[in-house]
């Protein structure tokens, strides 16, 4: 049996653009905006506090945890505004969740906030088949940092093997050095920017992930 951790955002759920519409509307008093190349470039793949520590300091701004903070509860209920007017699930990523979990431990391993994913997870109609989950509030550095995917494989069990879906730069970088297979989505960007990342390999939408892509030779 193979575990499956999944990424979030961008894997799971379209919302990218919705994160960036957020960010703007909170940092727009502050005068800082963010253009949507420098945000894929970037930013994305970040959590909340590391994208806003990044986004102030790149601004010359103070990035005090005090500030990083008040922040990230500013953009809390702008998420979950858009969040529930509609929120965008990937084609087939429901069905994958479920067939995956029928095949071993699914968890989730993302930078965003544990609500968010509770959310998602209730829409996609498929909580009960995710045994657990590695929220931005579970650990202390954000992806491309392996911390996030350390928690999850201690949560598994030493012998336990897993593979990891990602969609991001960052997020490919850290499953690697988690030391884990992963399997990218060129759903956030493209083919030859995955593998150059380090992903042992690519579909090109989370519909198109099977079993065999993702367990590997």
């Amino acid at each position: 049996m193979v575990a499956t951790l999944f990424d979030f955002n961008g894997v799971l759920v379209d919302d990218e653009d919705v994160h960036l519409a957020c960010f703007r509307e909170v940092l727009l008093p502050l005068g800082i905006g963010i253009p949507d190349d420098v945000y894929k470039d970037r930013y994305l793949g970040f959590d909340d506090a590391g994208a806003f520590a990044a986004l102030l300091a790149d601004a010359g701004r103070a990035c005090d945890a005090e500030t990083v903070r008040r922040l990230i509860e500013a953009k809390k209920p702008l998420y979950m505004e858009h969040a529930r007017r509609g929120l965008r699930v990937f084609p087939g990523a429901a069905g994958l969740v479920r067939r995956r979990a029928a095949r071993g431990v699914v968890g989730v391993v993302s930078g965003a906030l544990a609500a968010e994913i509770d959310f998602a997870l209730g829409v996609m109609g498929v909580r009960d088949a995710v045994a657990f989950v590695v929220a931005a509030e579970h650990v202390r550095a954000c992806k491309p940092d392996p911390e996030g995917y350390l928690v999850a494989l201690a949560r598994l069990g030493a012998d336990q093997a897993a593979v990891v879906v990602e969609d991001s730069l960052a997020g490919v970088e850290a499953a690697k050095r988690a030391g884990l297979r992963c399997v990218a989505v060129a759903h956030s960007y493209d083919e030859a920017a995955l593998r150059a990342a380090g992903a042992d390999a690519v579909a090109r939408t989370v519909a198109d992930l099977d079993d065999a892509l993702l367990e590997g030779p």
